[in-house]
């Protein structure tokens, strides 16, 4: 398991959403400072305001390739598709490993319902399914930042 990896599962083993442990832990090697991350991306946890739709470990891992490949002037074409690219890829991958990049279908619980929250806990997923899909969405983005570019 890569450095980023267990930093992921240590952020997420202290209560951090999904989305704040891949952010941090993918985009402090990027230059983001760890309070910003862990600000920026408070919202996108348990599928985007806890609204079961994109997972937030999906989504943590598109803004860390974000730091890394989007536009950020009117003339960078280039950065802003090769981070569209590295977001499918991502993406498909993710998908290749758990099905869905959506967090309903990976936990089979809907967390915007008490009832769904209570599945999730009653079947231990933020214990068990959660940090695995922590650890695959960093070590995913990790691979995809190594590449050349």
């Amino acid at each position: 398991m890569s450095r980023n990896a267990e930093h992921a599962l240590a952020l997420f083993s202290q209560n951090y959403n999904c989305a704040q442990s891949v952010l941090a832990a993918c985009g402090g090697p990027l230059g983001l400072p760890r309070e910003t991350a862990l600000r920026v991306a408070g919202p996108f946890g348990a599928g985007i305001g806890r609204m079961g739709g994109t997972c937030g470990a999906v989504s943590g891992a598109f803004m860390a390739i974000g730091l890394k490949y989007a536009r950020t002037g009117p003339d960078e074409d280039a950065a802003k598709e090769k981070g569209y690219a590295l977001a499918r890829e991502f993406a498909a991958r993710f998908t290749q490993r758990h099905k869905s990049t959506i967090c309903r279908e990976l936990l089979g619980c809907d967390l915007s319902t008490p009832e769904g929250m209570r599945c999730a806990k009653e079947q231990k997923l933020f214990t068990t399914l959660c940090p695995a899909l922590v650890r695959d969405a960093v070590e995913i983005v990790d691979d995809l930042l190594a590449q050349p570019q």
